[in-house]
């Protein structure tokens, strides 16, 4: 992932998980309410396989060929998790993730550039696509 991109997605997942154990909710931390887990679960996930696709791309690039198709997917995954991660975070921090006071607000405002910047996410779609028609699929 990009440094921005690490930024907003990463930053935001860090944040996340250490709010969601020192805020309570009826006596307990609200990580251990199901619906807090399962959005700390969520973006970890995605974060992980956003990593993989990245690294895949890289390996790719390493080998000396073409690598557009790798990197154009890399690109259009991650910033999308990118911006799932943010609002993640947001969800997480409830009515404190819009305040300036945390910084998964910056995270959440950020992100979208991640989509749009460097090659908007409708133009990686298209490179994927053509380049998918050009190897006639996925390689093994």
């Amino acid at each position: 992932m990009s440094s921005s991109t690490r930024r907003s997605g990463r930053a935001a997942f860090d944040d996340a998980p250490r709010y969601a154990q020192q805020r309570e909710s009826f006596g307990r931390p609200i990580w251990r309410h199901q619906s807090v887990g399962n959005h700390l679960a969520d973006m970890a996930t995605k974060l992980t396989a956003a990593r993989q696709l990245l690294l895949h791309a890289a390996r790719c690039y390493d080998t000396g060929g073409r690598a557009d198709l790798e990197a154009g997917m890399a690109k259009y995954f991650c910033s999308e998790v990118a911006m799932e991660v943010a609002l993640g975070a947001v969800r997480v921090h409830g009515g404190y993730g819009y305040s300036t006071e945390f910084d998964v607000e910056r995270y959440f405002r950020d992100a979208p550039l991640m989509i749009v910047g460097e090659g908007t996410n409708e133009i990686q779609r298209t490179i994927i696509a053509e380049r998918l028609v050009a190897r006639g699929g996925l390689p093994r």
